[in-house]
């Protein structure tokens, strides 16, 4: 059962102020665009739906727009369902929920508060009603509790409490709804929308880009602005690491009929990992440039970074806060992620699903979990090995057929926008390609390192180690293969032509 961490006080949150015109915040302004964006989102159905009904066939006109109504009511009344999460009791978490109510009280925050553990990197503040009481809810990602410092995890607290003060009115509720539902018209192959729906995307953003501001300048005020910068690179670096990895063994692992015991230990051991951070933090940034039609909520994470007032000194912690009952949430969050239907004392679905401990799995068997692009590549070059693979790979970057190897192995980038295409090919041809590149190297005396990426590898004679896809990521950007065929080079392969 849900305890709320903090209760009203007889000093409520204060209420908005009217807008300063000079804040560039324009009301009217943006209630029109979340109209106009809404009827934008609905005119597919509704010039069908109207052209169907003056051609005489009314009931099939009806049919579609109560479908369309009933798919806007499930997307309503899915914000309303079950609160996510497993709820966080105060007598069961004093730290944490101490933790929380310090920052709400330095924030002015004097209404009732829920918190609750999720399993992915998220941090979100929602509405619900408890017995008829509007009540927010804070949800907070395992991993950032796990992996961010007291301070930097106030910051992530004090961000999402802002926003009560800044996103807090209707006018921001439409807005965000009105984007959700235009940017979904924006996915698939066609795309007839866009550029009616790229302008309306682009002027709406900039007030929600302020109140992400504004509630990142309060995160500073409250915990710190090297805090609130160390947290806001933090939790993009555990969002990528989670999607390229976490997710990867999840998937790999499920294939397998298994499931990972001990997967947050294997997860923070490798962000921990400066191969796997880097890479993660380039992911990052690549994730923040692709946005072609302006459907981010956040500014870019430089960007935002760069506009943090400077607040010297953290009132927090610089260590990692302690779970009391850790172990339990944990469990409770590998049993969602792996769709574990089950009670914790209870063995998961018998003799149907086995546990594994990725950290004591070998290094070659959880470096391949999940990931194997080999055969797609030699499939997409016509080659019979690695090192073939590899020369073939070279002479199509050198004479510039690269994107169209990279179409061979991803077909959807034939419909991608132009403005991305460049940056969704380098990273196509990176993900694919560098784990090869690394075989072959691998056959010609290299040995992989590590136990994370198939890509870090060691030259024979016990020199630095290297991470072939970020070799293969610069070249890409900047154009020049000198660095990679160098790197090649370094093979002396003597029976394939170069």
């Amino acid at each position: 059962m849900d305890t709320p961490i903090s209760a009203p006080t007889s000093s409520p949150t204060s209420s908005p102020t009217a807008p300063d015109p000079a804040s560039g915040d324009h009301p009217r302004r943006d209630w029109l665009l979340g109209f106009a964006m809404l009827a934008l989102a609905r005119l597919p159905e509704a010039v069908l739906v109207c052209a169907l009904y003056v051609s005489g066939l009314r009931w099939v006109a009806a049919l579609l727009l109560g479908l369309a109504v009933r798919r806007v009511a499930r997307t309503v009344s899915a914000a309303h369902g079950p609160l996510p999460g497993r709820a966080v009791r105060p007598r069961d978490e004093p730290a944490l929920a101490e933790l929380v109510r310090d920052v709400a009280g330095r924030l002015d925050f004097h209404e009732p508060l829920l918190v609750r553990i999720v399993p992915t990197v998220r941090a979100a503040l929602g509405r619900t009603r408890i017995d008829g009481v509007r009540t927010h809810v804070l949800l907070l990602g395992l991993p950032l509790l796990r992996n961010l410092t007291e301070a930097e995890l106030a910051s992530v607290i004090a961000h999402e409490l802002a926003h009560e003060r800044h996103l807090r009115d209707r006018r921001h509720g439409l807005l965000r709804f009105a984007r959700a539902q235009l940017a979904e018209r924006l996915e698939g192959r066609f795309r007839p929308l866009a550029p009616f729906a790229a302008p309306l995307l682009r002027a709406s953003r900039s007030a929600l880009w302020r109140a992400e501001t504004a509630a990142d300048a309060d995160a500073a005020r409250i915990a710190g602005a090297e805090a609130t910068a160390g947290a806001l690179h933090r939790v993009g670096l555990l969002d990528a690491a989670f999607e390229a990895l976490g997710e990867r063994w999840l998937s790999g692992l499920a294939q397998q009929d298994a499931w990972p015991e001990d997967f947050y230990d294997a997860f923070d051991a490798a962000v921990s990992d400066p191969y796997v951070a880097r890479r993660a933090a380039r992911a990052a940034a690549d994730e923040d440039a692709v946005d072609p039609y302006g459907t981010a909520d956040h500014p870019p994470l430089d960007r935002r970074a760069a506009a943090l007032p400077a607040h010297a000194g953290s009132p927090f912690g610089s260590a990692v806060l302690t779970l009391r009952t850790g172990a339990s949430v944990e469990e409770w969050c590998v049993r969602e992620l792996t769709g574990l239907d089950r009670e914790p004392d209870e063995e998961p679905h018998d003799d149907e699903v086995s546990a594994v401990l990725l950290l004591g799995l070998p290094h070659d068997r959880l470096r391949e979990l999940g990931f194997d692009t080999r055969l797609d590549v030699l499939h997409a070059v016509r080659r019979d090995s690695a090192p073939q693979a590899v020369a073939a790979v070279l002479d199509a970057l050198a004479d510039g057929t690269g994107p169209l190897l990279a179409r061979r192995l991803e077909p959807a980038l034939r419909w991608a926008p132009a403005t991305v295409r460049p940056a969704l090919t380098r990273g196509v041809l990176a993900n694919a390609v560098s784990p090869v590149f690394a075989e072959a190297l691998c056959a010609a005396g290299w040995t992989y390192s590590g136990r994370w990426l198939t890509t870090v590898v060691t030259p024979p004679d016990d020199g630095s180690a290297v991470d072939v896809h970020e070799v293969l990521d610069d070249a890409l950007r900047s154009g020049d293969l000198v660095p990679l065929r160098t790197l090649w080079a370094s093979t002396e392969p003597k029976e394939w032509d170069v």
